[in-house]
């Protein structure tokens, strides 16, 4: 069945299409099409605390855009998610009820924990990884979320201010970083076998550059190379010798030594990263009540 789910991110807005179906008894989601606007809320927020008129606008027109295209590829249903930026935006009511009268969808702020769960619930991980334990980390613009899991159940989750748009314009404090070092190390001290699972555009550009592609994976010293190498080139260097998006290049090195820090705690020698986010565990969750309506 066709369905759609749009992220309202820290950095991004994103709307999603993908046939999902039960094959050998595990949920499949094929990507139909994906569409991404760098409208970055963030830069608002965690500076001014609210949302812009003029990004309230752009946020508005994409919404209006994402609501034709829904209707005109009729899924049998969406849902629309925001997340860290949002959540902290001190007009966030007022900007969610202009957007549903602009545009006629409603917006569901989730939690950070909630965002983890997502994310983390589904996960193909037969092909790669053969760990007791499952640590999902999903770095966005405004957190990171991560998730500890046995199978599909989670066993630890945490979400904290630490994202890539956050610490471009330096607001992340330090007892931000001392907290998930504290979280991450009581984890690795109390489940051992953990394997650990990376989501987030940046992972996968730094996994797609860096690392294994054919295996999705990038070792603990493949990283450590990306970073050194990321930052050896300038902003200019990175859009038009390495050919990242703009509101990639600025952020790219960010999320790698976030990753990193996360690697390191964990004595992890690497990371699986299967190109899953939001998006993908949006589509789940609506396949999964859709299952349950239907019996």
């Amino acid at each position: 069945m066709l369905l759609a789910a749009i992220d309202i991110g820290t950095n991004a807005v994103r709307l999603f299409f993908s046939n999902a179906f039960y094959r050998n008894g595990q949920v499949v989601i094929e990507k139909a099409s994906l569409m991404r606007i760098p409208i970055r809320l963030g830069e608002d927020v965690f500076v001014n605390k609210n949302i812009s008129e003029e990004k309230i606008v752009r946020l508005s027109k994409t919404m209006q855009a994402f609501k034709l295209l829904i209707d005109v590829n009729q899924p049998l249903a969406y849902k629309a998610c925001a997340t860290s930026a949002m959540r902290e935006a001190g007009n966030r009511e007022a900007v969610i009820e202009r957007i549903r009268m602009e545009s006629g969808i409603a917006i569901e702020i989730i939690d950070g924990i909630r965002e983890a769960t997502l994310v983390s619930a589904f996960s193909d991980l037969r092909l790669s990884l053969n760990y007791k334990y499952h640590m999902f980390i999903d770095v966005g613009g405004g957190s990171t979320e991560i998730a500890l899991m046995k199978g599909q159940k989670v066993n630890a989750s945490n979400s904290f201010k630490i994202g890539t748009v956050r610490l471009l314009n330096g607001k992340v404090k330090a007892k931000e970083w001392d907290a998930m070092k504290k979280w991450v190390r009581t984890l690795r001290d109390k489940w051992k076998e953990t394997g650990l699972v990376g989501s987030g555009g940046n992972i996968n550009k730094i996994t797609k550059l860096y690392g294994k592609v054919s295996e999705n994976s990038l070792s603990f010293g493949q990283l450590e190379h990306a970073i050194s190498h990321l930052e050896s080139f300038s902003m200019d260097e990175r859009i038009h010798k390495m050919g990242l998006r703009p509101d990639r290049a600025d952020v790219i090195v960010h999320a790698g030594k976030i990753f990193h820090f996360i690697m390191k705690q964990m004595k992890a020698p690497g990371i699986y990263v299967p190109k899953i986010g939001l998006s993908d565990g949006i589509v789940h969750a609506l396949f999964l009540d859709l299952q349950d309506r239907n019996q």
